[in-house]
């Protein structure tokens, strides 16, 4: 533990366990929605941030939160918009993004290689004030994300039902983007804006896989996406190894090992891992006379993907809400 007595190797450690912890936060939310690739393209988007920073003599954290949340905007209002076009608009900016920011960043002379830290990372040079910025936005998306997660699961999950409860799905739709690029930026000086994305999926996919319920399966993230910072960030120190890069091969790593763990637990459950797995051509719904239980997030019981909605498993049977009682199959 000797790295803990050099101060650079403190806030190395303090904002890596900030970027595990919220990365996976949001990526959970942003995996139920099927957008797993959103976070690299706000990665792209937040680089154009970083070369206007550069270019302007500012400070490139804020300006990088401000330029990626205008991104996020334009992507959702894209996206709801149901345009066939929205596909392109969106890789337009994406790589539009890139683009801008290395070539703002060259016509200052600063050049690609500056970029590098904010690319791929660069915990051993954060600063103090950088700390207290990413340790204040990881707090904001902590409370924001665990505080309204039962409504952000809800419209992840089945806009159309979420709606029905009088949720207001636009705005959680666009809070949810909104957030993502707040952590992207939080995590670009931990594992870099091109690497980020895996931070908040891989240890998703990983509690995905060993979990039952959306609420276990967020806890596990979150308490496998600080496991992998911090491996990461001390293993750097002993192996002289670059801390974001380390990071996100560990993260990779232990979703490999668990995967024949989490093989095993889907046969001991005798529970498919998707409704078309099961039932290829599943029975209609049939309404259930009277049933006690309200399904929903953290229930206790499985839930799948059935068309447009969710199942609940329950008793041998999966349940979905429908107009105030439950239908059955």
């Amino acid at each position: 533990m000797d790295f803990l007595t050099l101060a650079f190797m403190q806030r190395a450690l303090l904002a890596a366990l900030v970027a595990g912890l919220v990365s996976p936060t949001i990526g959970g939310f942003i995996v139920q929605r099927r957008l797993s690739l959103l976070g690299d393209g706000l990665g792209h988007v937040a680089i154009a941030g970083v070369g206007l920073a550069l270019a302007t003599g500012l400070t490139p954290l804020p300006v990088a939160v401000a330029v990626a949340i205008a991104g996020a905007v334009a992507i959702e209002l894209l996206r709801s918009s149901g345009r066939a076009s929205a596909d392109v608009a969106m890789a337009v900016l994406f790589y539009g993004g890139l683009a801008t920011g290395v070539l703002l960043a060259g016509l200052v002379g600063q050049g690609a290689g500056n970029l590098s830290s904010y690319l791929f990372g660069s915990l051993l040079t954060i600063s103090t004030p950088e700390l207290a910025l990413i340790a204040v936005l990881g707090g904001l998306i902590l409370v924001l994300a665990l505080g309204l997660a039962p409504q952000l699961f809800a419209v992840c999950s089945d806009e159309d039902y979420a709606r029905t409860l009088g949720l207001p799905v636009r705005l959680y739709n666009m809070l949810i983007v909104v957030l993502a690029a707040v952590t992207i930026t939080v995590s670009m000086r931990t594992v870099g804006l091109l690497m980020v994305s895996a931070l908040m999926i891989v240890p998703v996919a990983t509690a995905n896989n060993l979990a039952r319920g959306f609420s276990r399966a967020l806890g596990l993230a979150m308490g496998l996406g600080v496991a992998s910072a911090a491996a990461g960030v001390v293993g750097s120190y002993y192996l002289n190894a670059p801390p974001g890069s380390l990071i996100v091969v560990v993260a990779i790593a232990i979703f490999v090992v668990t995967l024949p763990v989490a093989g095993r637990l889907r046969r001991a459950r005798k529970l498919p891992k998707t409704v078309e797995d099961a039932d290829p051509t599943p029975l209609p719904h049939q309404p259930e006379a009277a049933h006690e239980h309200v399904h929903g997030p953290g229930c206790g019981h499985p839930a799948l993907v059935h068309g447009d909605h969710l199942d609940y498993v329950h008793d041998g049977h999966r349940h979905a809400a429908h107009e105030g009682h439950y239908d059955e199959h």
